[in-house]
């Protein structure tokens, strides 16, 4: 049986019998390992999301929706309290404003913000974070509009906001909220009904007409009386029968001037720092779209090189 001639030779043999070891061992080392190198260049030349700006948006949007939640647990309890839960027509039973709206509606939209904000944000959803953007967007042109138009029209919004208080005056004792909203704002602004006291005459328990048997005819609620600041208790008949007197016989016993002007004037005197509450709304809304979109980008571009 003929031996063969090839004879084995290892590459650490051949390395060594080579002449020139280093270059052979170069090449060996050299040699790339497909599926590792391509993965390794392709981590290299990729983008990543930002975790500063997706944790900066998950916790904004936490707290956004946390306190939507606590507006809106609010607000269905303040529903169920009053029976409008088991009775839903009751809602628009209501000739006035009904406050309990102001939680329900200001912690829906803060809910749904905030969930989509937070959701998106942390599981990095394009479809959420656009949807964010997309919501909050248009509730910062909605303010933009609303003060623009408000400035433009702002002898139809007095007059708005007049047929605004004189239905709320008509509906006091209709709803509790509604009666706690106007004496907070009768004894906040030491104001009296829309223009004055005889607004009061619209409400069916103050007017003064011959057929009204409520003890409270032509009188006030006690929101509109001047405090007396050695009082600890407060008078709730303070305002009964004030009506019957003359306007300066009035003055020493109740607020004169209208909710109307007083807040005209309180917006005056506070000008800088309710333009101040407005604009901070606005940096903050522009703030959170920006961190959104900008978002969306970084997660796009990590798509792109998958």
């Amino acid at each position: 049986m003929e031996t063969s001639n090839l004879e084995y030779r290892s590459p650490l043999a051949a390395a060594f019998q080579s002449p020139h070891p280093s270059s052979f061992l170069a090449s060996q080392t050299a040699t790339p390992i497909p599926g590792r190198m391509s993965r390794k260049r392709r981590h290299l030349k990729g983008t990543e999301v930002s975790c500063c700006v997706k944790y900066i948006l998950f916790g904004f949007n936490i707290i956004f929706w946390l306190l939507g939640a606590a507006f809106l647990s609010i607000g269905l309890w303040a529903w169920a309290e009053k029976g409008v839960l088991s009775n839903i027509s009751s809602i628009t039973d209501l000739g006035g404003l009904d406050p309990v709206w102001l939680f329900i509606v200001v912690g829906g939209v803060m809910f749904i913000l905030g969930f989509a904000g937070c959701i998106g944000a942390l599981r990095e959803n394009t479809v959420l974070l656009k949807f964010f953007s997309v919501f909050l967007g248009l509730i910062f042109f909605l303010e933009l509009t609303t003060g623009i138009l408000a400035y433009v029209f702002k002898d139809w919004i007095k007059d708005q906001l007049n047929l605004f208080i004189n239905n709320n005056v008509k509906a006091y004792r209709d709803d509790i909220d509604l009666q706690n909203l106007i004496d907070f704002a009768q004894e906040y602004w030491s104001c009296c009904g829309a223009h004055g006291p005889d607004d009061w005459n619209l409400n069916m328990y103050f007017n003064c007409t011959n057929s009204n048997p409520s003890r409270e005819r032509c009188g006030v609620p006690f929101s509109c009386c001047v405090k007396d600041p050695a009082e600890d208790v407060i008078n709730t008949q303070c305002g009964y029968d004030v009506r019957r007197l003359t306007d300066l016989e009035r003055q020493p016993f109740i607020h004169t001037k209208g909710c109307v002007g007083q807040f005209e004037k309180w917006l005056q005197d506070n000008l800088i720092l309710v333009a101040g509450i407005f604009v901070g709304i606005a940096l903050l809304q522009i703030f959170g779209i920006c961190l959104a979109q900008n978002l969306v980008s970084d997660i796009k571009a990590v798509k792109a090189n998958w």
